[in-house]
């Protein structure tokens, strides 16, 4: 990759090392622990950087914290202002609030409530303004001017990016030969800190970013690509279409690359951890995962650091990704039978069903459907089962019982 940095203006490992003793006591050094499962399932040799325990479930406290500590006695009088739609939000109100300092952050129109309560609750002002992120910005950035606030950069501001690059600190700490850190990448604040802290005490580490396809925005940037940005993604965290200037400097000079990751790949990511590891990962905290899980060859018995950057969920959405990984895994299916209208055919259906060790769960009965033969029924039956296996086994006794069997959602076999 190209080097077009200025290291005259980035952040040093003595900056990054400063900023942990500034930040210590105030945020959470959190644990880089090995998960036994993953590895046993991807073949590397997977360890986890949990900063999804921070108090406001997020990495961004760091860096946010870094860049507060930094303002002179008048900018903490006058306030600081930030814009975001989550996590930057959060650890901004959090933090000034600590330290006496009057915070207004800006949020999207569409933010959902619960994002703005918790802002609200951590003691920020919350305006409510644009219907994009970068609307969003726009007014922070009128508003700082006017009213005389210290804008709050989420990403592309040094002490930002020396506040991140603590992770890579407290990663190597705990394991000293891991071989590769795989990095979320947003606006590139988080990697760019993270790789100028491995790289200097590790020159030989490999840092990998990874970004959502509906997202390639550093992608974009560093490989001079000009792909598509935008869509609804799971990782809403990272779903930035402009990388920040500084950190694209950073990145195209010490990053080794950026893997491009589907929303599919984030869902069983996201799935993976609570399942395995019983933690709550967003979908930008997941994509390091989502990379080993895309592409488990390329790191085949590596040591992999993942740092799991955030656990801000919703939990109604974390829910419907476990009912979905268990479809694909045929642990819970959809089977539409097509059965004779005569009395005890359901009760028949149940019997075979529960001889055979299934658990019914839903049944909807149709009589009125027109690709139903008129002295027939339909049944919309959705099942438990052990695993693949099973639910095969039940079909086919079902179907030896003269009935017609189909998926109502057909698994696909490469989950």
């Amino acid at each position: 990759m190209s080097d077009r940095s200025s290291a005259s203006t980035r952040p040093t490992l003595s900056d990054i090392m400063q900023a942990a003793d500034k930040i210590k006591g105030a945020v959470l050094r959190t644990p880089t622990l090995p998960a036994k499962q993953l590895s046993d399932i991807l073949g590397a040799n997977i360890y986890v950087k949990y900063d999804n325990m921070q108090v406001t479930n997020a990495f961004k406290e760091r860096g946010a914290l870094n860049k507060l500590l930094s303002l002179s006695d008048e900018e903490r009088k006058h306030g600081v202002i930030a814009m975001s739609a989550g996590n930057h939000a959060q650890a901004v109100a959090l933090h000034a609030t600590r330290l006496g300092i009057p915070s207004l952050i800006v949020m999207p129109e569409f933010t959902p409530f619960v994002k703005v309560a918790a802002t609200k609750g951590f003691g920020a002002e919350v305006i409510l303004e644009g219907e994009t992120v970068a609307e969003a910005g726009d007014a922070a950035m009128r508003l700082a001017k006017n009213r005389g606030l210290t804008f709050v950069h989420p990403y592309d501001d040094y002490k930002i990016i020396a506040g991140q690059g603590t992770i890579a600190l407290e990663m190597l700490a705990d394991v000293p030969d891991l071989e590769t850190l795989i990095v979320p990448i947003g606006g590139g604040g988080m990697i760019s800190g993270i790789a100028i802290a491995a790289k200097s005490i590790n020159p030989q580490i490999e840092v990998i970013g990874v970004e959502s396809e509906l997202y390639p925005t550093m992608y974009n940037e560093l490989k001079h690509k000009d792909l598509f940005c935008g869509g609804q993604s799971l990782a809403e965290g990272i779903a930035v279409k402009k990388a920040g200037k500084l950190t694209a400097e950073i990145a195209s000079e010490i990053l080794d690359d950026i893997i491009l990751v589907t929303e599919r790949d984030i869902e069983r990511a996201i799935n993976a951890y609570a399942t395995y590891l019983k933690t709550m990962a967003e979908g930008a905290g997941a994509v390091p995962l989502a990379a080993v899980i895309a592409e488990p060859a390329r790191f085949k018995d590596k040591k992999v650091g993942l740092v799991l950057g955030g656990g801000n969920i919703d939990p109604r959405l974390l829910s419907s990704i476990i009912v979905r990984q268990l479809g694909r895994k045929q642990q819970i299916v959809g089977l539409r039978i097509t059965i004779p209208d005569r009395p005890g055919i359901l009760a028949e259906l149940s019997r075979i069903i529960g001889d055979l060790g299934g658990n019914i769960l839903e049944v909807d009965h149709h009589r009125t459907f027109l690709n139903v033969p008129v002295k027939g029924a339909s049944i919309d039956i959705t099942i438990e089962t052990r695993d693949a296996a099973h639910a095969n086994e039940i079909i086919m006794a079902i179907e030896s019982a003269g009935h017609s069997v189909e998926y109502l959602n057909k698994p696909d076999i490469s989950d």
